[in-house]
């Protein structure tokens, strides 16, 4: 099994416990998408993969409209997605990404978590090289079609890996080519069960269980707060 099973499925098992947090963070996500593309999924594809992730998380239906409507307040006028990097203890390095209606209060919230915690902001673009930003898809594994003939198909859109386990096949390229594959699995007529950027450590470093405690302590205190919607670390 590949390094990013392993990833996806502690995230998966994490977010499992937090779905009070997910749900206003899949919403934002929505509502963004809407208000830089337009409501109309069809003719938005930020926002048809948006639903389509949001989905996979069961939000219900009447809390996706919901976030489509709210692109049109006045309140959502003023959000913007902002990224953070910060450094913990351990040498575990954070790229946390937001969306926000007031950038003062949330540098000053994740600034806080962090100095509180042993960790620290740093400037932006510090760990830009640290990480690899990909595009990841995720579907049930097709009856009709052979795992390599399907990796010969995709190669031209991007593919980079391919791995299945469980009768899920996990799809990784480089986020410059999450168009291209998105078209492409369409045309194949697959069914995407998530479809997602992701920044993966080039360097992973290994922690011991009591780093670990520590370590999440941090997140889970990052994630208490809405405008925070992915925390990307350089720990396997």
């Amino acid at each position: 099994m590949g390094r990013a099973f392993e990833y996806r499925k502690a995230a998966k098992m994490k977010r499992w416990g937090n779905m009070s947090k997910v749900f206003p963070k899949l919403g934002k996500i929505i509502t963004m998408a809407a208000k830089e593309g337009g409501v109309d999924p069809d003719m938005n594809p930020r926002l048809r993969t948006a639903i389509l992730n949001a989905k996979a998380e069961n939000m219900p239906k009447d809390n996706i409209e919901a976030a489509i409507k709210r692109a049109s307040a006045k309140d959502t006028a003023s959000m913007a997605e902002v990224n953070f990097e910060g450094k913990a203890p351990f040498g575990v390095q954070l790229f946390i990404e937001c969306a926000t209606d007031n950038n003062t209060r949330t540098v000053a919230n994740v600034k806080s978590t962090l100095s509180k915690n042993g960790g620290e902001l740093l400037t932006n673009g510090s760990l830009e090289f640290m990480f690899s930003r990909k595009a990841i898809f995720e579907f049930d594994k097709p009856e009709n079609i052979d795992l390599e003939e399907l990796e010969l198909s995709l190669i031209d859109a991007g593919l980079e890996e391919i791995e299945e386990e469980e009768g899920i096949v996990l799809v990784t390229a480089d986020y410059k080519d999450f168009g291209n594959l998105q078209s492409a699995f369409e045309a194949l007529g697959i069914e995407l069960k998530k479809a997602v950027l992701e920044r993966v450590a080039n360097t992973p470093i290994e922690l011991n269980d009591e780093q670990m405690v520590s370590i999440n302590k941090i997140i889970d205190r990052l994630e208490d707060d809405e405008d925070v919607q992915n925390i990307f670390t350089n720990f396997s």
